[in-house]
């Protein structure tokens, strides 16, 4: 049986295709389209799917779209259109007023007669955003038992949703509405330091640069937690979705900074203090919902699950003692989410298979790489064992691009289109920032690390499998050994890399710890203000632009020079 995960609402079109509860592909739009973050409509397009993902996910099974059984849509929007009383809130500011998010989700309602045009036979299914959200991390992780919690900006109503999976059931306990929003409040808080909505990871990256205590004050004046895990927040002050930030500046007593102004240390505090309330909520909650469920494993999913240095706050300090966080725990996530919900949840299917690895995206063979390399005019060689080769290169100080099987699925680049270097001079950081992704200074990289390493570099009171998709932070135990992947704050976002999912990756690594003795590499995203790339054209136009040395691409490498 085929099931489709359909996610074509707020951000991050995307689409995963299961057969039997097995999971065989799963991609975001922004990757075929090269249009960041793949938002799917706004007032004058309501009602674009991500097409370019859903025929990759159907070729990849060698099917069509009529045999596919059921599909699941990541929102319910009667729900949705019952609710719409919250004032000054419009969904991503793409429609301009009620009447036309209203005229939005009254579009989206015609999703399946779209796909019955485009030769669709089976059964379709509205499933509620934060159900997608939290069936996309509990029906994956390795947990028979486990508390899940979905928080990100806005699903139909609420903000975060409280669960309990046990077996192949999923249940809901409790929810937080709106404007209560953690993910709405790190989005309102990006614009006002000077950058995008979408734009939380440099603000996470920043607070490690600031003094919390400078504003904490402020934030919990407009931030409060309430009994059974709840938590309020004063939209007086916020106003999420209006662009007036002068409540904002009168509370921090700060102007806004404008978007390339100086990035002064109050800025830096007031990111410090965010990450801070942000954390604290977030074990607000871890508390209430291990109180609710007699099980120490906690499965988290939505935007602010991305947020690496609170997941590991949750493991160390959370009374769960162990964290599963799926690699996708953004909305493109939830297209996994919708596909295994109907597996499990609506057909009542009890095997379940644990998501061990996020490569399943886009791959290609050598024959159609050589071909994309012929066609670019780039001298190349064939390479055997290339791992070898490119460790040796890292070691001698070269960048390399590293573009390799299929590509991975969620926003982190874990050793397939990828950006590798030598971990071990501060100055590699520097390098990169500012020749190769052309972003901040204080902006850090992460480590791929050998899993059975990682021990011997970093504390690791406990472990969680999240730290295979690069999502927790923990202490480096030598940090001038590894100075490049360390971040101000003494913490280092590890990938954990093992070779019974990477066996090519974890080979490079291997070959470079025998060369330094330094068992990681420098590992960050493969692209230039743009998607990761996911074709041998992206990966060979990134190169030509950029000041990467080497591009390892299949078994052929492109040098610069």
């Amino acid at each position: 049986m085929y099931i489709l995960g359909i996610n074509s609402v707020y951000h991050e079109s995307s689409v995963t295709l299961i057969k039997d509860g097995y999971i065989i592909a799963a991609a975001e739009e922004e990757r075929f389209t090269r249009v960041k973050h793949a938002k799917p409509a706004n007032i004058d397009n309501p009602d674009q799917l991500p097409l370019e993902a859903l025929q990759y996910c159907l070729n990849k099974a060698g099917i069509r779209l009529k045999d596919v059984d059921w599909i699941g849509f990541t929102i319910e929007p009667n729900k949705r259109l019952k609710n719409m009383n919250f004032n000054d809130y419009v969904i991503d500011g793409d429609f301009g007023s009620e009447s036309g998010e209203k005229l939005y989700y009254n579009h989206l309602l015609t999703v399946p007669d779209k796909l019955y045009e485009m030769g669709y036979e089976g059964e379709f299914m509205w499933i509620e955003h934060h159900i997608c959200h939290a069936s996309s991390t509990y029906f994956p992780s390795p947990y028979s038992k486990a508390a899940v919690i979905a928080v990100d900006g806005i699903g139909e109503t609420g903000s975060t949703m409280f669960c309990f999976g046990e077996g192949n059931n999923l249940s809901t306990f409790s929810e937080i509405q709106y404007p209560a929003s953690l993910g709405f409040l790190w989005e309102k808080l990006s614009v006002f330091l000077g950058y995008s909505e979408y734009d939380a990871s440099k603000v996470m990256g920043l607070a490690g640069y600031g003094n919390s205590s400078r504003y904490i004050d402020q934030f919990k004046s407009i931030v409060k937690t309430k009994a059974r895990g709840q938590f309020e927040i004063d939209n007086e002050v916020l106003r999420f979705r209006i662009e007036d930030l002068t409540k904002l500046e009168q509370l921090f007593q700060v102007k806004k900074r404008i978007p390339e102004g100086e990035m002064t240390q109050e800025y830096k505090d007031i990111a410090a203090a965010l990450q801070l309330i942000t954390e604290e909520v977030l074990l607000h909650m871890a508390n209430f919902a291990y109180e609710q469920c007699e099980t120490e494993n906690l499965c988290l999913a939505g935007g602010v699950a991305l947020n690496c240095v609170a997941n590991e706050i949750l493991l160390k300090k959370s009374p769960f003692n162990n964290i599963y966080i799926q690699p996708a725990a953004n909305d493109a996530g939830t297209s996994l989410g919708a596909a295994l919900y109907i597996w499990h949840q609506r057909l009542d299917n009890k095997e379940r298979e644990q998501m061990k690895h996020a490569y399943l995206g886009p791959g290609f063979s050598n024959e159609e790489i050589e071909q994309a390399i012929i066609e670019s005019g780039l001298a190349y060689e064939k390479v055997e064992k290339i791992e070898q080769k490119v460790a040796r290169l890292i070691s001698e100080q070269y960048v390399i691009g590293w573009f390799q099987g299929q590509m991975e699925f969620g926003p982190r680049a874990l050793g397939n289109r990828s950006l590798l270097a030598d971990p071990r001079g501060y100055e590699m950081r520097e390098r990169i920032n500012h020749l190769v992704k052309k972003r901040e200074d204080y902006r850090p990289f992460a480590p791929s690390v050998l899993a059975e390493e990682a021990e011997n570099w970093f504390v690791l009171d406990k472990t969680s499998p999240a730290t295979d998709f690069m999502l927790m932070s923990f202490k480096a135990k030598d940090q001038h050994k590894i100075p490049a992947v360390v971040h101000v704050d003494g913490t280092s976002r590890i990938q954990t890399v093992r070779k019974e999912t990477n066996k090519k990756y974890y080979n490079l690594i291997k070959q470079f710890y025998e060369i330094t003795r330094v068992p990681m590499v420098l590992n960050t995203s493969f692209n230039d203000n743009e998607p990761i790339v996911c074709s041998p054209h992206d990966a060979i136009n990134t190169f030509k632009k950029g000041e990467i040395d080497y591009l390892a691409i299949g078994d052929f490498l492109i040098s610069k020079s």
